[in-house]
């Protein structure tokens, strides 16, 4: 039986493609031209920020000029970025979507001093684009993680001001009072902000190690592990579970991945305000589970 990895929506609300040939043209389509962030992003180059970034960083030309944020592109334009001519596609696939379960001890980074291994290593290839990586696990933080094809959706599911739920499976070195799971859910004061969990529920252990789960809407660095060291308590294991609808399937093992089908992604995009019927079907087959770490 076909496992689903995203959590179900109303099927009178999911929208399906009944005609390919009614989708909407490509951004290059458009003659008037578009930001330049907005298409480099759906074009996989990377998320909006990251595309903004590197605009400011000076790393992206248009017509062997320096960039500026908001500038407007056409398909006659010759774009690079960081230093190698890009290709930009016309042919506005359905977006592509990965689920993958990182193991402690992997970078979420294509460029670490160290050479520690990273997590895109060994994930498919994929023509004029690159894996978007949502949101970030630190080194010792395992669980699911989710790349996509499209900066967009990228953007969207990231961005703090959309809120998207992130569920921690929590393990610590004690034990957390009533007093302080009201504090954690009213907000504590960390040293770049106000943080709180949505919820926190406690799951189980024995012993000095008991295990907690635990919800919220951003991900600042080491977010978990600073508030719960806020009250000197000690997170030992940290499994990210559920990013907004994506759920972590207990089958998919430590370094594997698979990838989301397409009724699976039409629901992923209608949740965060994408129109599926944008985009046309994907000339990929389906998804296959692979062991990274042979």
């Amino acid at each position: 039986m076909k496992k689903n990895y995203c959590q179900q929506m109303p099927q009178n609300k999911l929208m399906t493609n009944k005609n390919p040939n009614l989708n909407t043209q490509n951004t290059l389509q458009n003659s008037s031209g578009e930001r330049i962030q907005k298409v480099l992003a759906q074009s996989g180059f990377g998320s909006r920020r990251e595309i903004e970034k590197a605009i400011i960083d000076e790393r992206v030309l248009v017509n062997n000029k320096i960039a500026k944020v908001g500038q407007s592109i056409t398909p006659s334009d010759k774009i690079s970025l960081n230093g190698k001519l890009i290709f930009l596609s016309n042919s506005n696939n359905l977006p592509r979507v990965l689920i993958y379960h990182k193991p402690e001890g992997e970078i979420v980074s294509e460029n670490d001093p160290e050479g520690r291994t990273n997590v895109f290593q060994d994930l498919p290839r994929i023509k004029n684009g690159k894996w978007i990586s949502i949101g970030r696990l630190d080194f010792n933080t395992s669980g699911l993680l989710i790349f996509t094809s499209n900066g967009e959706l990228a953007n969207k599911m990231m961005h703090p001001k959309y809120e998207v739920d992130r569920e921690y499976s929590v393990r610590i070195l004690g034990e957390v009072s009533e007093e302080q799971i009201k504090k954690f859910t009213k907000g504590i004061d960390l040293d770049d902000g106000t943080a709180k969990f949505e919820s926190i529920s406690f799951e189980g252990g024995e012993g000095a190690n008991k295990w907690y789960r635990v919800v919220l809407k951003e991900g600042r660095n080491r977010e978990v592990r600073r508030m719960f060291g806020h009250f000197n308590l000690t997170v030992s294991r940290l499994i990210r579970v559920r990013f907004g609808i994506v759920i972590l399937p207990s089958h998919i093992k430590r370094g594997m991945h698979t990838e989301l089908t397409q009724a699976e992604v039409s629901r992923l995009l209608q949740k965060h305000g994408m129109n599926p019927n944008d985009f046309n079907n994907p000339q990929l087959s389906n998804q296959k589970k692979r062991n990274r770490r042979a």
